[in-house]
């Protein structure tokens, strides 16, 4: 059995950070092993977030996930406000409890980076967590804008690059392809 946990960074201006973190959510959890999902900036549950009834209690071959969501939305054409600095606190003091005890396998911070780009939460103070986390616990990261000293802690950083996109032809996002 596998005892030590990587970080891994999903990253860019390209579609599917979130996606692939639910997606080795799947895999981790068709595995046995427990998942937690942190969602910073997001407030409401998508499709995806859906697997949280598929797989709790369904079997007792598959691992438990626990999907939070620790912001209040997204900052697109607006600043965040005060709030918005202590729905992330909160959450983060949440995520970073849960690092340490090694509670969960895998603990998913989806748009973390956002969070940390918009000054929600301080890099230093993540960075101090995640190298002192429980050594079991594989940290998935998600979000734009990923900080350099994030990307030179993590074990794997990926970046999603925006080649092509329907946005760009006013397409909406559509339901179960995009959200």
């Amino acid at each position: 059995m596998e005892s030590n946990g990587y970080i891994h960074v999903y990253t860019g201006n390209g579609k599917g950070k979130t996606t692939a973190a639910f997606g080795l959510a799947v895999r981790a959890l068709c595995a046995g092993k427990s998942v937690y999902v942190g969602q910073f900036v997001k407030s409401m549950k998508y499709n995806k977030t859906k697997i949280e009834r598929l797989f709790n209690g369904s079997d007792p071959a598959f691992g438990p996930i626990r999907i939070e969501q620790l912001g209040r939305g997204c900052f697109i054409g607006k600043d965040p406000e005060p709030a918005d600095r202590k729905a992330a606190g909160k959450g983060w003091a949440r995520c970073a409890d849960l690092l340490r005890s090694g509670e969960y396998d895998v603990v998913i911070l989806d748009e973390l980076t956002i969070a940390l780009h918009f000054g929600l939460l301080s890099t230093a103070v993540v960075l101090d967590v995640l190298r002192n986390r429980h050594p079991a616990v594989e940290v998935v990261i998600t979000g734009r804008y990923a900080p350099q000293a994030l990307l030179e802690t993590a074990d794997l950083v990926t970046e999603m690059r925006d080649v092509k996109h329907y946005y760009a032809q006013g397409i909406q996002s559509r339901d179960g392809i995009d959200r």
